[in-house]
């Protein structure tokens, strides 16, 4: 709460939007998560591959990962295997006109080509090749049935 009985402000990451990967692999980040990054945390992001897009972090949100992870059971193989790839995250700061510059090795393994769509996922964004993000992104009648059985559980519907 903050003086007068209001909420503070939620910093969250939303929306989605379309953008262009100039010739250098820079990305322009929407103005929208640009200012959450600046409001809540810095200008650097972790940005992972992930499935079929690659997902953009907040340096301490990563951290936060990190930490958890450090404390996991490395007996387990899917563990050691899982650490292992989140390892490959790639520490990327924005430049000065709001852009980001992605490392070839993750625009590959993140299949990112020119058109871009970055979705806001709350506590981080992802980033994704809209010819890819327009084939799997959109929910079915099935998808929005269980949508609203999942809100219902979480006592939002």
């Amino acid at each position: 709460m903050v003086e007068g009985g209001g909420r503070a402000p939620v910093n969250h990451f939303r929306g989605r939007s379309d953008h262009v990967l100039d010739d250098k692999g820079r990305l322009s980040i929407a103005t929208r998560f640009r200012d959450v990054l600046r409001r809540q945390y810095d200008e650097r992001l972790m940005i992972t591959s992930w499935h079929n897009c690659l997902r953009a972090y907040p340096l301490p949100q990563w951290e936060d990962i990190e930490m958890t992870l450090r404390t996991a059971d490395r007996k387990n193989p899917q563990m050691i295997k899982l650490i292992r790839w989140m390892s490959g995250a790639e520490e990327c700061s924005l430049d000065k006109q709001g852009r980001v510059l992605i490392p070839p090795k993750l625009r590959d393994e993140g299949k990112i080509r020119k058109e871009i769509v970055l979705s806001g996922m709350l506590t981080y964004f992802e980033i994704w090749d809209k010819e890819i993000w327009d084939k799997v992104s959109q929910p079915s009648s099935d998808d929005f049935n269980q949508f609203e059985e999942t809100l219902s559980e979480l006592g939002l519907f």
